[in-house]
């Protein structure tokens, strides 16, 4: 059964989602698990900004990671990116808000809202999984991208409001039925 859990530590997640952009899962659990053994488990915001910048990209990140990680533990102490404020919030109010900071885009957001928010209607147009699945369920042949994402939003408008879980599977489809 596919679950969407709640966390409270968005600022750990949201550093979290950017070490591993790009990256392999397998490359992206090393960095992360470097990342925690710098603090011996999960630091404060103030814990992430006091760590020299030279010290975050001895375990892997590089210029701009480091500076965005820094840019999340700066924004977590202010404005603030407490939980339970982002739970009041709508999912376009969070992805509005958190993209303010840099390197902190859309997509990650709406990462950030399916698995550490635990919202259950999110639908990530922009991921080239659910794009590549969806083109191939649904046969779909668009030359131009934003027909493409019009069809798929189309689609997805039929799945609401447990979108979040429909993205769940079809990353689950694409993983176990590779493009041939």
């Amino acid at each position: 059964m596919m679950k969407l859990r709640k966390r409270k530590k968005v600022y750990i997640d949201l550093c979290s989602s950017i070490m591993s952009q790009q990256l392999s899962t397998k490359v992206a659990a090393v960095i992360h698990k470097r990342f925690l053994n710098l603090y011996s488990g999960e630091p404060t915001p103030q814990q992430i900004l006091d760590t020299p910048f030279e010290t975050l990209r001895s375990i892997g990140l590089s210029n701009a990671k480091t500076s965005y990680v820094h840019n999340v533990a700066r924004f977590a102490i202010d404005p603030g990116m407490d939980y339970k404020q982002l739970n009041k919030m709508t999912n376009e109010e969070i992805i509005e808000y958190l993209t303010q900071i840099k390197g902190v885009g859309k997509w990650t957001v709406e990462m950030l809202l399916m698995f550490t928010l635990g919202r259950e209607d999110v639908f990530s147009v922009d991921d080239l999984g659910i794009q590549n699945a969806m083109k191939k369920i649904y046969k779909l042949d668009f030359a131009e991208k934003k027909k493409l994402k019009e069809a798929l939003l189309s689609i997805s408008e039929k799945w609401s409001p447990y979108r979040s879980f429909a993205c769940l599977h079809l990353w689950h489809w694409k993983d176990n039925n590779p493009v041939k």
